[in-house]
C-alpha cells in the first residue's frame, strides 16, 4: 500500500502499519467519548465483542448468576450437566462466548472440587489412590483446551445428541442398575491410561456431556455402582477442568469477578447435591442422569446452527 504526499513523492506503508494507525485514531476517539460520558461501541478494528467493565456489572446480575451456579452445582454433583445451566445463564447475561467458556471452567472447578471432597469424606472415593487417574484427566483436559481450534466440532455436534440419547436409554432401561458394583471389564491402569485422558481431552476441547460419558465408562467398564461412579466422575471432572483452566488463564479468557462469585454458588450447591446423592443413591442419580442427558440432547438439536438442522433444512 502506498500514499502520495503533496510534493508528489511516493511513501510506502505496510497494511499492518495502516491498520495500527487506524486503531490508534479510533482509540483516541474512544478516550474523547469516555470523557464526555458516552459509552462507545467496540473498536471495529478488532474482532472482539464489547463487554461492560466489571464495575458496571450490577449486584442483581451477580446474584442471578450465583443462583444459577448454585442450582448447577446441585445437579452436577449428582448427575453432571451443570454447564447446561451455567453456560446459557452467562450468555444471556451478555458475556461473550470465549469469556463464557473460560469463566465457566473457573466456577465448574469449585463445584467439582466441592463434590469430590464431600464424597471423599464419606469414603466413596480415595483421593490418594485415584491421584494418578486424576492427573491423566488434567493432562487430557489441558491438551483438549490447547487443541480446541483443530477439533472437528461440527462432527461432534452432529453425533453428540444421538450419543446422549443412547446413554439416557441405557441408564433408563438397563435392569439391576444400582449402587452394587459389578464385574469390571478393564483393569484400573488400562482404564486410567485410555478412557480417562480421552474423555478429559473431550472435556477441554468441547465439554457437553463429559459427566455422562464418565458415568457410562465407570459403570460399564470399571464395574462401579452408580454412587461410586458419581464420586469418581466428580474427581476426574475436577482434573479435566483444572487442565483446561490452566490454558484459559494463559489465554486471558476469564472474568474473575463473575467466575469466583459463581464458584461460591457451585461450591455450596455441590455440597447440598452430594449429600442428597449419598442419602438416596441410585434412586436419585439414575432418573436425574436420564433427564440431564435428554435435556442436553434437546438443547443441542434446538440450536439453529446445529449441522443436523442445517443439513435437513429445518
Amino acid at each position: 500500500m502506498h500514499f502520495l504526499r503533496d510534493d508528489g513523492e511516493n511513501v510506502y506503508r505496510s497494511p499492518l502499519a495502516a491498520s495500527i494507525s487506524s486503531c490508534a485514531l479510533q482509540k483516541q476517539q474512544l478516550r474523547e467519548n469516555a470523557a464526555s460520558a458516552t459509552r462507545p461501541a467496540f473498536p471495529p478494528c478488532t474482532s472482539a465483542i464489547w463487554f461492560p467493565p466489571l464495575q458496571d456489572i450490577t449486584l442483581n446480575l451477580l446474584l442471578l448468576l450465583f443462583a444459577a451456579a448454585f442450582f448447577a452445582g446441585f445437579v452436577d454433583s449428582i448427575a453432571g450437566g451443570g454447564g447446561l445451566i451455567t453456560v446459557p445463564a452467562m450468555l444471556i447475561a451478555g458475556i461473550p462466548p470465549l469469556q463464557t467458556l473460560g469463566t465457566n471452567k473457573v466456577q465448574s472447578i469449585f463445584g467439582a472440587g466441592s463434590a469430590t471432597l464431600a464424597y471423599a469424606r464419606n469414603g466413596h472415593v480415595k483421593l490418594r489412590e485415584q491421584l494418578p487417574m486424576a492427573l491423566m484427566a488434567v493432562f487430557g483436559g489441558a491438551l483438549g483446551a490447547a487443541l480446541a481450534t483443530v477439533m472437528p466440532s461440527d462432527v461432534l455436534r452432529i453425533i453428540l445428541p444421538f450419543l446422549l440419547v443412547a446413554i439416557a436409554l441405557y441408564f433408563a432401561f438397563k435392569p439391576n442398575l444400582g449402587d452394587v458394583e459389578k464385574h469390571r471389564r478393564m483393569t484400573p491402569m488400562l482404564f486410567g491410561l485410555t478412557f480417562v485422558p480421552l474423555i478429559g481431552f473431550y472435556d477441554g476441547a468441547f465439554g457437553p456431556g463429559t459427566g455422562s460419558f464418565l458415568m457410562l465408562s465407570f459403570v460399564t467398564l470399571a464395574g462401579f455402582g452408580l454412587l461410586k461412579a458419581t464420586a469418581h466422575t466428580k474427581l476426574l471432572n475436577f482434573g479435566s477442568n483444572l487442565g483446561a483452566l490452566i490454558i484459559f488463564i494463559f489465554s486471558g479468557a476469564i472474568l474473575w469477578k463473575i467466575g469466583l462469585t459463581m464458584g461460591l454458588g457451585q461450591f455450596l450447591g455441590a455440597q447440598v447435591g452430594s449429600r442428597v446423592a449419598m442419602r438416596s443413591g441410585a434412586k436419585i442419580i439414575k432418573p436425574l442422569l436420564v433427564i440431564v442427558c435428554l435435556a442436553f440432547a434437546i438443547k443441542l438439536i434446538a440450536d439453529p446452527a446445529n449441522p443436523v438442522r442445517v443439513w435437513l433444512g429445518i
